[in-house]
């Protein structure tokens, strides 16, 4: 095994922080209303425990794979050793294309609720794209915090995951002062109803969790740069997940103490009017909670950054995309060109309007299903085809939870299709044929170019066959 070209630099806060950070966007903010709308209050909580346990069985075949192969590019390596090539170009374009859409989205994300902040901030109307009106202030928002990013992960992943860690901080910071503020001036009665629309309510909100938690799987893109005992390693991945949860059905919780049903039907961002009414009608409080929810969009926007890039560099050093992303920066020791390639798409974003980039997210979000489940059966495949792999973090019940993790995958990937719960629409759709066709003809072409290269890679982790060969 060749030395890395990376530099172990990331200690376990660091760590943490980037897979939470990813889980923790701004969803809590203006999503929680609906859940429990939706659900009931229990019923929330119910549906979001149900949908992290089904996050957990995905969660542990990466934990047990990311220790075993701790390798730059997380599911293209296991992908690559239990699959082969083929499969793991799938697999990892796809991750790809959801981190991609993510970090695109949160470009406009934000900018999106400084509006929150300054209601007279829209100014200067540009157009109008899929029924979002663009304005320059808002454009320049997203233009400069792309910028912001890009040199960020430019100049090393230690400092940004400094900055994801403090964020991190930040956002758990808001929440506790919601919990803590909900729990004196609360109200139990205003928890009514517990359930709402029984089974159909709490499936209702269920079928939104899974998609709640992506995120944790940052954590084995960046394994070369993490610098614990591996054993370590997927012990934080798990518990990320679970923090996830937890946080989640506090904030559920907070919000139901505070708001009645009636409030959260009025309110277009439950979880900041649950802080001002919490503190007396304060506006102040809002704009707390608020600046909290942003940290949540740049932890976000920084760990997919993280992740997309190092997916990139892994695929094109085994030649499955053109070589020149595979560079390496001598100084910073971060994949720059991939860094630049993302922080370009990230840049150009705000000029599409922010309806278009959550098209791109949930095509993305049913992409990511898929690579989700080519980890899991090639975490089956391995435990057939080398059971005496080294394994410091190993799953009890290992093929059981395998196959469960493959089950939900698929469940997963049904919700998705159009007229089922979280059904894609014909635009996203679209998207999704036109990310599916772009990797086609980036395959075909690494193909053509490279011949017997494709897939080939220094000390990277291959299937036995290919081993051999060498």
């Amino acid at each position: 095994m060749e030395e890395s070209h990376f530099k172990k630099v990331l200690n376990k806060k660091e760590v943490f922080a980037l897979a939470f950070g990813a889980m923790i966007g701004w969803s809590w903010v203006i999503l929680t209303g609906d859940w429990i709308t939706t659900a009931g209050t229990l019923g929330a909580v119910l549906a979001f425990v149900i949908g992290g346990v089904l996050v957990l069985f995905v969660g542990l075949t990466y934990a047990e794979l990311t220790v075993a192969m701790p390798k730059c590019g997380g599911e293209h390596v296991f992908s690559m050793r239990a699959i082969g090539k083929t499969g793991s170009f799938v697999c990892t374009w796809a991750i790809i294309v959801a981190y991609i859409g993510v970090a695109a989205f949160e470009a406009c994300a934000f900018p999106t609720v400084v509006q929150y902040l300054f209601p007279g901030f829209m100014k200067g109307y540009l157009y109008t794209v899929a029924g979002f009106d663009v304005y320059l202030s808002w454009m320049i928002v997203g233009l400069v915090l792309s910028v912001a990013i890009t040199v960020l992960n430019y100049i090393g992943i230690k400092p940004a995951a400094i900055f994801n860690t403090i964020l991190t901080f930040v956002i758990a910071g808001v929440g506790i002062i919601l919990v803590a503020a909900s729990a004196v001036n609360g109200d139990t009665a205003t928890m009514e109803p517990l359930f709402d629309n029984g089974i159909k309510g709490i499936m209702g909100v269920a079928v939104m969790t899974p998609f709640m938690f992506v995120g944790f799987d940052v954590i084995p893109q960046a394994a070369e740069e993490i610098d614990i005992p591996a054993k370590k390693i997927g012990g934080l991945l798990i518990l990320s997940i679970l923090m996830a949860v937890v946080f989640y059905v506090m904030i559920i919780i907070a919000v139901s103490l505070i708001m009645t049903k009636d409030d959260l039907g009025a309110s277009s961002l439950a979880t900041a009017d649950a802080m001002k009414k919490a503190f007396f009608n304060s506006q102040a409080a809002a704009n707390v909670l608020i600046i909290g929810g942003m940290a949540g969009i740049i932890t976000s926007w920084n760990s997919f950054f993280v992740g997309g890039s190092r997916a990139i560099y892994a695929m094109a050093e085994a030649k499955m995309l053109p070589a020149f992303l595979g560079s390496i920066h001598p100084k910073y020791k971060t994949p720059t060109r991939a860094v630049i390639l993302i922080g370009a798409i990230c840049f150009i974003a705000p000029f599409f309007g922010r309806r278009m980039l959550v098209w791109l997210v949930d095509a993305g979000s049913a992409a990511t299903v898929i690579a989700y489940m080519l980890v899991a059966a090639s975490y089956v495949i391995l435990r057939f085809t080398e059971p005496d792999m080294e394994r410091p973090y190993k799953v009890r019940c290992g093929l059981l939870v395998g196959v469960i993790a493959i089950a939900m995958t698929v469940f997963m990937f049904i919700l998705y299709i159009p007229g089922m719960p979280a059904g894609l629409t014909p635009q996203e759709v679209v998207i999704f044929l036109i990310a599916t066709g772009l990797g086609l003809v980036m395959g075909v072409y690494a193909k053509i170019k490279y011949g017997d290269q494709f897939g080939e890679a220094p000390g990277i982790w291959q299937p036995i066959k290919y081993r051999n060969k060498a």
